[in-house]
Order: structure tokens, then sequence, then C-alpha cells
């Protein structure tokens, strides 16, 4: 197809999501009516799709902008063919990544003049992974979106001049509070209290913990050497929602498990009528031992608020954010800096 035909046809945007389990880069239509927010106005749907298991690199000076694009350029370009597209084709580009508000100065300063010299974008927006699963879940609608997996981040706005508000997402040691990781914790802990005879102990965790570990002794070793310790915790949060239909204990973790999240969307949230509330993440698949009492107390911290099933994942809301900025209809709150960062004329960057 040569070049006029294909923009003829219609631009592109390309969407990335990058978190510490990989890359995932998907190709669309840049398509009209970016803010509407419902379900047909940005989620991949027949878009080209392609993933790398390998994450991108974090180091001194944060995320690396060479080694996510490492990961993003192959898939970006094997895709570009698949669509019969090339360099010049992206009207627009959005990448969210994990960490990207705190360890993301070294994307914010290369990454806009790297995708522009390797393929044409001009525009290009720095999400963090919060901002995305937020676009994913509600679009552009005014409200909170809960993310939560092996850890758990509340991100709200009300879109207007007040911007983005967070809680929590600090990471298992200083909070993730009501996460996967963090009830996994509590479970592990609840099993070697009933292997040690102390109050508050679970024989149903410990036989639990017994049956995924083994020996309850040898778990220190087996745990606290790990780099991946947040992940082996969150593993077990799985086997504490299928001990608390009959076990008070296990129950109780998911109770206060719901608490923490209930808090830290209250904490995002707009406090007026119209507002939104969504919950996304694997953890959310571990049912309703965890989401009846969530939902519960969402209802009592915040009568206000709809709570929203989430329309779509982090990469639904890459693509939706692309989308937005290719037809000029971005509403979401830009800070330059944090949250969402907006690089306009990409190809001025020195990168």
């Amino acid at each position: 197809m040569a070049s006029g035909d294909r923009a003829a046809a219609g631009r592109w945007v390309l969407a990335v999501d990058s978190g510490g389990s990989g890359v995932r880069v998907a190709l669309t239509r840049a398509a009209a009516g970016a803010s509407a927010g419902g379900a047909d106005s940005g989620g991949p749907g027949a878009a080209r799709t392609a993933e790398s298991r390998s994450p991108a690199v974090t180091g001194p000076s944060g995320i690396d902008a060479d080694s996510l694009l490492e990961q993003v350029l192959p898939l970006a370009e094997k895709l570009l063919s698949e669509a019969d597209a090339g360099p010049g084709d992206v009207t627009a580009a959005c990448v969210g990544a994990a960490g990207m508000a705190s360890l993301g100065d070294d994307l914010r300063a290369r990454l806009p003049g790297m995708l522009h010299r390797a393929l044409g974008v001009r525009r290009l927006a720095l999400a963090a992974d919060g901002v995305t699963a937020y676009a994913g879940a509600l679009g552009q609608r005014p409200g909170a979106v809960v993310a939560a997996g092996t850890g758990m981040i509340a991100v709200g706005t009300a879109l207007d001049e007040s911007g983005w508000k967070r809680a929590d997402g600090w990471g298992h040691l200083l909070g993730d509070c009501g996460g996967g990781a963090w009830i996994g914790r509590a479970g592990l802990e609840a099993a070697m209290r009933a292997h040690d005879g102390r109050d508050g102990g679970s024989a149903a965790l410990l036989e639990r913990l017994a049956a995924v570990f083994g020996s309850a002794p040898a778990m220190p070793g087996q745990l606290y050497p790990r780099p991946d310790r947040p992940a082996v915790l969150a593993s077990f949060a799985p086997e504490v929602a299928a001990c608390a239909e009959t076990d008070e204990v296990a129950a109780d973790i998911l109770r206060e498990a719901a608490r923490h999240i209930a808090a830290a969307a209250a904490a995002v949230c707009p406090r007026e009528r119209g507002s939104s509330v969504a919950l996304t993440g694997g953890l959310f698949r571990i049912g309703a031992p965890l989401l009846d009492p969530l939902h519960a107390r969402l209802h009592e911290v915040l009568p206000e608020a709809d709570i929203a099933a989430a329309a779509g994942d982090p990469l639904d809301g890459s693509v939706r954010i692309a989308r937005a900025l290719a037809a000029d209809e971005l509403r979401l709150p830009v800070d330059q800096g944090g949250m969402l960062h907006v690089a306009e004329g990409a190809h001025d960057h020195a990168g």
C-alpha cells in the first residue's frame, strides 16, 4: 500500500503497557470520539497486539529508556508491518509504565526523541500505570480506580484543575495495604501463629502453607532470600480466599483488606454525585470473599459514588489516551512530570 493510500485509510496510534512482568504493545486506528469514555472509544477491540515477557530495566536513573525501547520497537515494527503501515503512520502514542511517576525521568527526557526517530511519533503521552488503569476502567469520567494485584494503588480525579490524587502504591514494605502481597503475608503470619500455638493462628491456613510451600519452619529460608518476595507473598492470597468461607481468621484478613482498599478509594474519589469507582487488577479474581465486604465498605464510605464495572485494563487505557491525544480530546489532567506527561512535537527532543 502506498503512503498516500495508508493516509487515506486512516491514521494509527500506538499504545504500550510496561510492567514488572513484561511489555505489551497495541496498534490501532486513531478513532473519533475518543473523549466519550465508553466501551467503543478506546479499548483495543480489533487492535493488533504483541507482548514481550522481558520487563524494562530499572537503574540508577529510573526506568531505562534504552531498555524499554529495546522491548517496544521490535513489537511495534511487527505490528506496523502486519498492518501494512510504517514509520510516519503513527500519529500519537501513549506509554504507560509501572513506576512512571517516581522513576520516569529518563523516559520523559529521552523517549519522545527516540520514538520520533524510530517510528515518526510526534505526540506522546507518558503515563503512570495508575493513570492507564484509570483510563482503561473509566475512560475520561470523574471518579477513582483501584488497581490491585500484587500491590494496590488508588488513583482519582475530578477532571479539573485539582489534578490527580493518589493513595498507596508504596510497595509491600511501606504500604500496598489490602493488595495481594498484603493478604498473602497476613495469611502466612496467621499460619505461623498456628504452628507456634499462639493466639490468632489459623490451622486451616497452616495446612495450606504446608501444601503450597512445605514445612512451616523452613518458610523464612524460602521467602527472605527471594528477589520476588512480593509475588511469592501474593501467591498465597488465593489460599486465604479459599479458606475464608469456613475459617474466621481468613475471613477477617479479607475484611481488613477490604477496609484498606475502600479507605484508599475514599481518599482519592471526588465527593460529588456522578463520580464512579472501578476495581481493576488480578486480585479481584479471587471473588466474593473479598468483593462482598469490599462493595459493602465502598457503599459506606462513598455513598454518593457509583460502583462501576471496569471497562478495560491498563493497555486499553493506554489506547484510549493515545486516541484522545490524536483527536485533541484529552481531558485527563496533565501534570508534565508525574502522573501524566505529554510531549508535543516529540521530534524536538534531543533524546
